[in-house]
């Protein structure tokens, strides 16, 4: 169900696998760009399903940061060079950073091991917060030591999911993913009462979860104003 770039791989294999077999999408950062359908009105062949705006959605995040962290100038950009919709990720990034007159500072991280030389640099960039790109089996498996990273670097670090927030991160924008897999279950539904999936247009996601940790903006010296803190969908105290 998550839309890493391993499940992006097997995906792609099941599509050059067959081109009869149904196969639905519970979400993907850009299923035209990687060529699973013809558009999201008209999919035109067996694969359909849920696009989960990731690339999109890294715009707006870098807006939060600007709005919790006023005198926001320059920020450090974690991502993975290689991963799908990484390229198109930075892309929306750098049109909001020239709109709000932030400059970026990408670093790769390739491995796991990775992370605390990019925070790292980052501090050595004077970076002001840090816009997390990285996701999936590089990120998830060190949530609670990334936390932990930016807080010894006193960096307001922003994450696409809310597990990240959960295991100690400051803050989360985006798709909620348990709407996108329930929402995936009427396509499944759908199919099996003979819907062909060419028939049933690719949707985009209704439900966004915004959650902040104030125990971690506590532990940086970082004061959320209200009319931010008043627009989360929750608040971890």
């Amino acid at each position: 169900m998550s839309s890493s770039r391993a499940v992006g791989k097997q995906r792609r294999a099941a599509k050059e696998a067959t081109t009869t077999i149904p196969i639905v999408m519970a979400q993907d950062s850009d299923p035209v760009g990687s060529g699973f359908v013809a558009s999201l009105a008209r999919p035109g062949g067996n694969i359909t399903g849920l696009s989960n705006l990731g690339p999109e959605l890294s715009g707006k995040r870098l807006e939060l940061l600007k709005e919790i962290v006023p005198r926001l100038s320059h920020v450090a950009v974690f991502g993975t060079s290689g991963r799908a919709g990484n390229a198109q990720r930075l892309r929306e990034i750098e049109l909001a950073a020239g709109a709000l007159g932030v400059k970026l500072q990408y670093l790769d991280v390739l491995s796991p091991k990775d992370f605390e030389t990019a925070f790292r640099e980052a501090t050595k960039g004077r970076a002001d917060a840090v816009l997390m790109v990285v996701w999936g089996p590089i990120l998830n498996p060190r949530r609670k030591e990334i936390a932990e990273l930016a807080v010894k670097s006193r960096l307001p670090a922003i994450y696409q999911n809310r597990e990240h927030v959960e295991a100690g991160g400051l803050m989360t924008y985006g798709v909620s993913e348990a709407d996108l897999d329930r929402r995936a279950a009427t396509y499944v539904d759908k199919i099996l009462k003979r819907t062909k999936p060419a028939d049933l247009p690719v949707e985009q996601p209704k439900k966004f979860e915004f959650i902040i940790n104030l125990k971690a903006a506590k532990q940086i010296g970082l004061t959320i104003p209200p009319n931010v803190l008043v627009r989360a969908d929750r608040v971890i105290k």
